[in-house]
């Protein structure tokens, strides 16, 4: 699991990097966006989490749209929308909310890896 809060464009970058390695070495990967880490999942995310950075030359949110489209679960945490002026429709679609059941069910089996950036 990797849960993103930070703003900085670099660190939501690196933490989807990573995230991406575990996917291709055959591990399952589930993301959490809460705080600013969130706004990446906006439809209109911020300007500074939309320019590709090198080497890679992709953004944070470009990486993010690749793992929704390839299946990856992508989940705002509970408290991300309920804290804001806008609801679900504001969300890229692919996106869910996440419960604490739910997350905490996922992050408490033994094997699972929890990854906070």
């Amino acid at each position: 699991m990797t849960v993103i809060t930070e703003q900085a464009p670099e660190t939501q970058l690196i933490a989807l990097i990573l995230s991406k390695a575990a996917v291709d070495q055959g591990s399952p990967v589930q993301i959490l966006l809460c705080d600013k880490g969130g706004d990446l999942a906006l439809k209109s995310p911020p300007t500074i989490s939309q320019q590709p950075l090198v080497p890679k030359n992709i953004s944070p949110a470009g990486l993010l749209s690749k793992f929704i489209n390839s299946g990856v679960k992508v989940d705002v945490c509970a408290i991300y929308l309920p804290d804001r002026e806008f609801g679900k429709d504001a969300l890229i679609d692919g996106v869910g909310v996440a419960t604490p059941p739910e997350i905490a069910g996922y992050f408490t089996q033994a094997e699972t890896k929890v990854l906070s950036f």
